[in-house]
């Protein structure tokens, strides 16, 4: 994904959360994968990568990440308190030794080219979670189906390294 212009924010993030010997994980829907694997073309992130949860299906959000179904039932996917929700539960997701992951970081939206509910394409909920405190960043972003997915990569990246700034 370096084209993206991704690597250069991974490896920023993967160094704030070596400073703090803190572990990630990260829940995608929209970048459907894309946030984990740009951590991971990081040399070295399997110390700090837990790993990734693709949760395309809304179904899945809830019975893999633990998203509140009468939440969704009422939202749909595409809201910010899933995206927090969704940060939670891939931190939960990610226990090792009954540790959860320090970081979760979801992504949800409308990448387009239509959109299934009525939300205007481009509409972006990046959810970030950490001890003691979590974090939505919505965006209105533009442009064609990859770019919208890429941009996203790069914020939610962005995101949870201002978190880290937000946690000292």
């Amino acid at each position: 994904m370096s084209a993206s212009g991704a690597d250069a924010e991974a490896a920023t993030l993967l160094a704030a959360l070596s400073a703090r010997g803190w572990s990630v994980a990260v829940a995608e829907s929209l970048t459907g994968g894309l946030v984990v694997a740009s951590l991971v073309s990081v040399p070295g992130a399997s110390a700090w990568v837990r790993g990734g949860v693709v949760a395309y299906a809304t179904e899945l959000k809830q019975s893999l990440l633990g998203v509140d179904a009468a939440l969704l039932a009422a939202h749909g996917a595409v809201h910010p308190e899933v995206a927090r929700q969704m940060a939670t539960g891939v931190r939960r997701a990610a226990s090792i030794s009954g540790r959860d992951a320090d970081v979760g970081i979801a992504t949800t939206g409308i990448a387009g080219p239509d959109s299934p509910d009525g939300q205007e394409v481009g509409t972006v909920h990046v959810g970030i979670a950490w001890p003691g405190d979590d974090l939505v960043v919505s965006l209105q972003l533009h442009g064609t189906r990859d770019e919208i997915r890429i941009a996203s990569v790069r914020h939610a990246l962005r995101a949870a390294t201002d978190a880290m700034t937000r946690a000292e």
